[in-house]
């Protein structure tokens, strides 16, 4: 890249940011990492810059003057949070750093989540087109937020990631990975609901690929690995990268699972591990994305 364009990325310091940063660094952008901690980076294409509590007002400009895009991160997901958290910092600091790219001229790639689509499964394949149904009041914060972006008239692109899995982790892979490490036999090997996944290396090429590409301004896009997977596919490509034995994988019924689950008052886990939720990256590969 011979004209180094900036990027301030926001939530550089979280589980996506730690992995962007450097990824986007290393592809001839200089990045202004934004953070309300300290940054860490080391690289000399890297500019911390401080960010206060994300709740409260916040005078963009004077950052976004310096960049050509802003990708934003920052968020509240993985938490308990009232409805009107989430809402102050899902939707309202989106919305106020859409209107201050407005101002400064700044393209920004929004980062939303699958959540925003869909609840935490679906019995058919999602696609950019489905009408939005979120179920939790994080998607419909990060819904909120994706049609407030659109209505400001800031140059934009969105990004709606399934479940992310990498290094650093959190939430529902963290806790499958977790389990798939323990010596122990595991209950899911009669699990076949297909879930798509993305890695976090396959990410960060995405958001690189809609920085490059004009034609991605406007649109929305759903980010995933081609391939979806069952959890029992999971736990074996898992403990296989760990150079693990197979795991004991016990064939219980889906149904018994089921019901157990939810006798258990666990509905949402057996949701998550036991029903479908496939969303396939048309858009983003007719796009020129190459997934590895």
């Amino acid at each position: 890249m011979n004209d180094r364009k900036t990027v301030l990325v926001t939530g550089s310091n979280g589980f996506l940011g730690r992995h962007l940063v450097p990824y986007l660094a290393s592809h001839g952008y200089k990045v202004i990492a934004g953070s309300t901690k300290v940054s860490t980076f080391t690289d000399t294409n890297i500019i911390p810059a401080v960010l206060p509590d994300l709740s409260t007002p916040f005078d963009w400009e004077p950052l976004l003057k310096q960049s050509q895009a802003v990708v934003h991160l920052a968020g509240i997901a993985h938490t308990f949070a009232s409805d009107d958290l989430y809402d102050s910092v899902n939707r309202q600091t989106t919305e106020a750093l859409a209107r201050a790219a407005y101002h400064s001229g700044t393209h920004l790639v929004f980062v939303s989540s699958i959540a925003a689509q869909s609840g935490s499964f679906s019995d058919r394949e999602l696609t950019e087109g489905d009408t939005p149904q979120p179920t939790t009041a994080y998607g419909r914060s990060k819904l909120a937020a994706e049609q407030a972006v659109q209505s400001t008239g800031a140059s934009f692109t969105i990004l709606r990631p399934v479940v992310i899995y990498g290094e650093g982790e959190k939430g529902n892979f963290a806790m499958v990975h977790k389990v798939s490490r323990l010596p122990l036999p595991l209950p899911f090997g009669g699990l076949k609901a297909q879930r798509s996944v993305l890695s976090v290396e396959n990410f960060c090429s995405a958001v690189a690929v809609v920085l490059r590409e004009p034609s991605a301004r406007g649109e929305t896009f759903i980010v995933a690995d081609p391939r979806p997977l069952s959890l029992p596919q999971i736990i074996v490509r898992y403990r296989k990268a760990l150079g693990k034995p197979p795991p004991w994988l016990l064939r219980i019924p889906e149904r018994w699972l089921e019901l157990f689950l939810k006798a258990a008052g666990r509905n949402a886990m057996w949701e998550r591990i036991g029903c479908p939720l496939v969303a396939q990256p048309v858009k983003l590969l007719a796009l020129g994305w190459n997934p590895s």
